[in-house]
């Protein structure tokens, strides 16, 4: 095979494969250098061999070619020209030579190789090449590997300079260059040789004092010196020195400063290697405590405040009991103080470099603990005094003093007491502060201290009722309770009220007692030297002995008693108010004048200078009933009449009773009305009436007589007249007596009276064919009509155009 520049056919078999012979073929570029093309077909069916040219774009001319054998099926072209563009033909040759089939493809050859121009590292781990940039490339590829092939590494780069990345510090590399477009890369250029720097020093530093640092490293491998510079933040001067160690300190240093070491290392080529930087922070100076107060009372603690430290990020107060605070400001607070305590406190200065050397320790009293327990004594009414045992660390005390009616005392004593003036009846609460210079104590135990409350005044006495004694005097202060006591000589009666007021009960009648309020409190108790009362209760109850009727209208009352001194009134009350009294200083007494029908309730009081005693046991009296105001007889029928009056007063039954020639009726009952039976009709009768009490008394009444109602008269007929008429007959109880006749039907009524005397009465104007009812009555002296006679009923028939047959149906 013949080539461009003598090169050698280069061809790639993919080995001999069988394949199915296809009647067609296809053709692809496989790749591409600057100079050659890879080039692959399909096998052709009957092809011996195949031949591949290379002619330029749009020319028939081929500037090369290749054969290759039956089974090959990719092979190569070489000596092209770089960045150029061809058309590549693939043949398939039969056995007589001659061409069974052919196929083309266009394509292009990749840029010129480059050349590099220089290579050198500045960094461990980067080298950076120098090359000739070719026409027609897009970009590039640069590659580094190892003599020994254990490293091998491509990277694109878009020009000149590239920069290959991820190396070894201190390592040789083997570096070359290839040109890429679209059609694919060139072949490598001429290789050059460069090595990695040395790896930068890894520095950790730290601040010793406040006055230097101390920079250290790890040793680096192949390095034969190491050059290390420092500079103060904020300044343009920097130091520089050049070691072999690995341990450097800087010293007289400003505290609390930030400084920052830049070094690197040197290579047996004296080569520098990568730099490091780091900064690094001195420990700030030490502080001074300036002030230390106490916070609060309630929260107690120490308020440290101290002035401020160069480069100082965080401050740290420490107590000698082992409380600590921290504070980003010139103050904190040591939490927790309790009174009587004595603290030794120092601040430390913190930065990110270490703490600074303690402040010199400062001494801090706090505030004294509040007295305790604490005292009243009262050597003398009205005069007291507060007491309690010294304190530690106290130098003065106050003593505040209020009292339940709002006034405020304030004593200031350097001893431990303090006089006040005390009232009865008041009660002050009290507290001591203890002080010194880091100031008050807390509140300390407050003393609730009341005196004995004072005695009442305005004391009165008075007789409540026949035993009771009512004591009211006037409120004093201090008096939760009130103690009444009542004394004799045999008994001692007491009464506990908080109110200003009490009753003594249950005493004994007709006796004197000594009385006396003892007013108290719980705290202090009872005050006892209060001056009793005398007072004398009413007299002993009497005792009714009898109450007798004198006559009709009076009544004597006898009753004993045991105190002959007293005065005596007899009531006697009635149930519709009604009061009747009489009075003796005796054991008896006349009452006169009492009405009928009342009912009293007679009771005795005895009374004296002291008061008025319980009243006797009540006795009752009752008098005589009244009889009624009025009474009225009504005719029921012609043998009942019914009786009615008015109720009496005291009348619990009544006796009615009627009495004639021809006999007498009578009638007990409750009501005041009654119903009597067998009365004759037509008589005169008298009315009495008896009035009888719940207790049997009974009053006899007598009333105006009652006359009964004429008979009804009997055989009552009717019979047919002429000209539709209807005649009335009856037969009369007595020949004087007057009677009117009614004959009503459906449509009209008929009345009809005869002369006196007469029997029978004629009605007209009847109408046939209906049904009659008549009756027939007498009458009245005043003309009025009986209205409890008989009523009978008739049917009128009709006998052509007259009244026929009447007959007779019953009565109603």
């Amino acid at each position: 095979m013949a080539g461009l520049g003598g090169m050698k056919w280069l061809v790639f078999l993919l080995g001999i494969v069988s394949q199915v012979s296809g009647s067609t073929m296809t053709v692809s570029i496989y790749t591409v250098t600057s100079k050659s093309a890879v080039v692959r077909w399909s096998r052709y069916e009957g092809a011996q061999s195949y031949r591949v040219t290379a002619s330029l774009r749009n020319s028939a001319v081929p500037v090369v070619f290749a054969t290759f054998g039956q089974n090959t099926v990719m092979g190569s072209v070489n000596s092209l020209t770089p960045n150029t563009l061809y058309t590549f033909r693939v043949e398939a040759i039969g056995n007589l030579n001659n061409m069974l089939a052919d196929v083309s493809a266009d394509g292009s050859t990749a840029p010129d190789v480059p050349t590099i121009v220089m290579a050198s590292s500045k960094q461990s781990q980067n080298i950076t090449v120098e090359f000739s940039e070719v026409s027609g490339a897009t970009s590039y590829i640069l590659r580094a590997e190892t003599n020994d092939g254990s490293f091998f590494y491509e990277t694109p780069v878009p020009s000149s300079p590239g920069t290959v990345s991820n190396l070894q510090p201190y390592t040789d590399y083997t570096l070359s260059i290839m040109s890429v477009n679209d059609a694919g890369r060139s072949q490598p250029s001429i290789s050059v040789e460069a090595k990695t720097v040395l790896p930068a020093p890894q520095f950790n530093t730290s601040s010793p004092s406040n006055s230097s640092i101390l920079v250290r490293w790890e040793p680096v491998a192949h390095a034969v010196l190491y050059s290390l510079s420092i500079i103060r933040d904020g300044s343009y001067t920097q130091d520089r020195l050049n070691t072999t160690q690995t341990l450097v300190p800087f010293e007289n240093l400003e505290p609390g400063t930030t400084y920052c070491m830049k070094g690197n290392a040197w290579s047996p080529e004296n080569i520098p290697g990568d730099d490091f930087n780091v900064c690094q922070i001195t420990r700030p100076p030490s502080t001074q405590i300036t002030e230390m107060v106490v916070s609060s009372v309630s929260a107690a603690g120490i308020v440290v405040s101290w002035d401020p430290a160069q480069g100082a990020q965080q401050y740290i107060a420490l107590s000698s009991s082992g409380q600590n605070c921290s504070s980003t400001s010139n103050s904190c607070t040591l939490s927790s103080l309790g009174c009587g305590e004595t603290h030794l406190v120092e601040v430390t200065a913190i930065n990110q470099a270490g703490p600074s050397v303690p402040s010199q320790p400062v001494q801090f009293i706090s505030f004294p603990c509040p007295p305790q327990p604490i005292w009243v004594e009262e050597v003398v009414a009205g005069n007291c005094s507060v007491m309690w045992n010294s304190v530690p660390h106290a130098e003065v005390y106050t003593t505040f003093i209020k009292s339940d009616d709002g006034i405020e005392e304030m004593c200031n004593s350097s001893q431990t007491s303090c006089q006040f003036s005390c009232h009865c009846g008041y009660s002050y609460i009290m507290t001591v502060f203890a002080h010194n210079q880091a100031g008050s104590s807390p509140p300390g135990p407050v003393l609730n201290y009341t005196t004995l409350p004072c005695c009442p005044e305005n004391t009165t006495i008075s007789l409540e009722s026949w035993e009771t004694l009512k004591i009211e005097w006037s409120p004093v202060r201090g008096a939760d309770l009130y103690e009444t006591r009542a004394v004799d000589a045999s008994e001692v009666i007491l009464c506990n009220d908080t109110a200003p007021v009490c009753a003594l009960s249950d005493l004994t009648c007709n006796t004197r007692y000594s009385v006396v309020v003892i007013p108290c409190n719980d705290i202090r108790g009872c005050n006892l030297t209060c001056r009793p009362q005398t007072h004398e209760t009413a007299p002993c109850m009497p005792e009714i002995m009898s109450v007798n009727h004198s006559n009709s209208s009076s009544v004597l009352v006898s009753w004993t008693s045991s105190n002959t001194a007293a005065n005596y009134s007899v009531s006697m009350i009635g149930t519709v108010g009604d009061t009747h009294r009489c009075q003796s200083n005796g054991t008896s007494c006349q009452v006169p004048n009492l009405p009928c029908g009342s009912t009293y309730d007679v009771s005795i009081t005895a009374s004296s200078t002291a008061g008025e005693s319980m009243p006797s046991y009540t006795v009752p009296l009752e008098t005589a009933p009244c009889c009624p105001l009025s009474l009225s007889v009504g005719q029921v029928t012609q043998a009942v009449s019914n009786i009615t009056w008015l109720p009496a007063n005291g009348a619990q039954t009544y006796i009615v009773s009627l009495s004639s020639p021809r006999g007498n009726a009578q009638c007990h009952t409750m009501e005041t009305e009654c119903l009597m039976g067998c009365i004759t009709c037509g008589t005169n009768y008298t009315v009495s009436l008896e009035a009888i009490s719940r207790t049997g008394q009974k009053a006899e009444c007598t009333f105006h007589g009652f006359s009964t109602s004429e008979c009804c008269p009997m055989g009552i007929r009717l019979f047919r007249g002429t000209n539709n008429t209807l005649r009335v007959r009856w037969r009369s109880s007595s020949p004087l007596t007057n009677y009117t006749a009614e004959v009503s039907g459906s449509q009209s009524t008929h009345t009809c009276s005869p002369l006196p005397g007469s029997n029978t009465c004629d009605v007209s104007e009847i109408v046939c064919g209906q049904v009659y009812t008549v009756v027939v009555a007498p009458l009245n002296q005043d003309g009025t009509k009986v209205q409890f006679c008989s009523r009978r009923t008739y049917s009128v028939s009709c006998l052509g155009s007259d009244v026929g047959m009447v007959l007779y149906r019953g009565r109603r």
